[in-house]
């Protein structure tokens, strides 16, 4: 990895890191991953793929890597890679509850109940069995309501299951209905049982929840970029909490309903956001969806607060979060989960496309090449909604805002993306290469 002179370096958008670019002219990478991100890689101009154990200025890494090499290895300052350390305190079910839980209590003690009352997002939950007796009481106090059972680190719905009686969790605690491999998992993994969200808001009368993109280049000081495309995912089959068992009734998640028998995989499962912002301003009226909109900006902002003083903050890392957003039918946005580690395998050319931008445009705002300002509001579809405080659009009168309003500099499918337009205005060619 080449030397990067710290003399006169403003940080990662000085004119030295332009320098260095102009020195080696081009950027070395390696990736874990064998989909969209590797040919996002390949097609930028200038980087080049390193092999094996080469010498590399930018890696898109696994989870499994980081834990296994981040403490052994030295990175010059120009490195990035794309995981903070311990990334898992929002990631990990029962982290993210329990340093939310914690910052909502933090919140009721400096700011009063009001203010704290903005963390209540996220179902009960409760982390078992270490929580096996709360759990228990606050069963108690709603029989016959639905709760969904939930292994902490995995993904793609695998090990997920709804119950409505103590003796289903009895019968799960003694092996008498699992599969061999939930098994296995149960012996390293614990669970959440969370409460389950009994009145989802249904389209065709099916469920949904919302992929939202966010992408964190700090946490001290904290800098977050909302973007402004994602997806909504749905099940395959009408909603009814008569079939609990149902996974497709019940499970969003892409890697569960591809699965069905009757997965139509020209159809898909998935609308883009636009097309859900325009169904629910043309039900609910512009007003209504402005304010939904703004809860979920609030999500994001509180739930990367909550763990602002716990990530280990490394200015050679960045993290694209996927967040995991379910309406219920009165418009409450709740936050189901958080990845560290969102699919960037397509299942349609739609989604292929906005993955591909959304990746480019991640590449952009890291800015190896060292093309930004650092003053930037907006890069391609993302959009700077937290910079150590608040970030407002150009046109935004503060006084008219009030305190209620976290950050006005958000766009989630407000309007057109048009980045290619931005992005010729951004992003110049530096010498001797071609355009981005």
């Amino acid at each position: 990895m080449f030397k990067s002179k710290t003399s006169g370096n403003k940080g990662p958008y000085s004119y030295q890191k332009r320098r260095e670019w102009e020195t080696r002219n081009c950027v070395r990478y390696k990736c874990a991953l064998t989909n969209t991100i590797l040919d996002v890689l390949r097609q930028r101009p200038g980087w080049v793929d390193v092999k094996d154990d080469g010498e590399w200025d930018f890696y898109w890494c696994d989870v499994g890597w980081l834990r296994e090499n981040f403490d052994h290895i030295y990175m010059e300052e120009h490195v990035r890679i794309c995981h903070f350390r311990n990334h898992y305190e929002l990631t990990r079910k029962n982290l993210m509850v329990k340093n939310l839980k914690r910052y909502r209590k933090t919140l009721e003690r400096e700011a009063g109940r009001l203010e704290a009352a903005k963390c209540d997002f996220f179902p009960r939950t409760f982390e078992l069995p270490s929580e096996y007796h709360l759990f228990v009481e606050e069963f108690k106090r709603s029989p016959g309501s639905t709760w969904i059972m939930k292994p902490v680190a995995r993904s793609q719905g695998k090990g997920i299951f709804l119950f409505r009686k103590l003796k289903d969790i009895m019968d799960w605690k003694k092996d008498g209905n699992r599969s061999e491999e939930q098994k296995d998992e149960a012996q390293v993994e614990n669970y959440v049982a969370q409460r389950y969200i009994e009145n989802p808001y249904l389209i065709s009368g099916r469920k949904f929840d919302l992929r939202v993109y966010v992408l964190v280049t700090s946490y001290v000081p904290l800098k977050a970029w909302l973007y402004r495309d994602g997806f909504a995912r749905f099940s395959n089959t009408r909603f009814s909490l008569n079939s609990i068992d149902d996974q497709y009734v019940h499970l969003t998640n892409v890697a569960v309903q591809k699965t069905a028998p009757d997965y139509d995989p020209e159809k898909g499962c998935k609308w883009q956001m636009q097309q859900l912002r325009r169904y629910l301003t043309a039900r609910h009226g512009s007003e209504t969806v402005e304010a939904l909109f703004r809860d979920i900006d609030t999500i994001f902002v509180r739930s990367l607060q909550s763990v602002q003083k716990v990530i280990i903050n490394d200015k050679h890392c960045f993290e694209l979060y996927g967040y995991d957003i379910l309406l219920d039918h009165n418009l409450k946005p709740w936050l189901i989960e958080v990845n560290a580690s969102p699919s960037l395998t397509a299942s349609s050319q739609e989604d292929y496309d906005m993955k591909c931008h959304l990746l480019k445009d991640t590449l952009h705002v890291v800015d190896m090449e060292g093309r930004l300002s650092g003053k930037e509001k907006r890069v391609g579809g993302f959009d700077l909604m937290w910079n150590d405080g608040p970030v407002y659009r150009e046109d935004v009168n503060l006084e008219a805002l009030g305190s209620s309003c976290f950050s006005a500099n958000t766009h989630l499918a407000g309007c057109v993306n048009d980045r290619k337009q931005q992005l010729r205005k951004l992003l110049k060619p530096l010498p001797g290469q071609k355009s981005i």
